[in-house]
């Protein structure tokens, strides 16, 4: 999958907004080149949400590497939530440090090596066999965001 493929299967989702920060448009630099997909029906960006997923074009300071120095190399990000995450891997969220050698492990749907205790997974360069893997992730973390924006506006 090209990142143009999952901008356009993530953002074709409903109610998503698809952020792409770049020069002039007032977001930090090191977003740049970088994509966030948030649940927002009426197209305005959520001041309190996180998005659901992610799309980043380089390793970020703090984080292990995933080798995006390489060209052509990203990460795709997805809240994929604690049960989804146990069932994906085969155990609990724990430490991602510990719980993935090699983040730049390309083409496998691995703990996120910073978040991956909150539930999130990342692929480094999908492929052929992460392709389902990965559109099932983005519409099962969709959902439960969605679920929990239906949840907030009924309250």
């Amino acid at each position: 999958m090209t990142i143009d493929d999952i901008i356009d299967f993530a953002g074709g989702l409903d109610g998503v907004l698809t952020l792409r920060p770049g020069p002039g448009d007032g977001s930090p630099e090191i977003s740049w080149g970088d994509t966030f997909f948030y649940h927002s029906p009426d197209g305005t960006v959520p001041t309190a949400a996180q998005p659901f997923a992610t799309i980043v074009t380089k390793d970020y300071p703090g984080e292990p590497s995933s080798r995006l120095d390489r060209p052509g190399a990203f990460r795709v990000n997805v809240a994929a939530g604690k049960e989804e995450f146990v069932r994906r891997t085969g155990r609990a969220p724990q430490d991602p440090a510990a719980a993935a050698e090699d983040h730049g492990v390309a083409d496998t749907v691995m703990p996120h090596p910073v978040y991956g205790s909150a539930g999130w997974l990342a692929v480094v360069n999908p492929g052929t066999r992460t392709d389902d893997a990965l559109r099932e992730l983005l519409r099962h973390a969709h959902g439960l965001v969605r679920a929990r924006h239906e949840r907030r506006r009924d309250r």
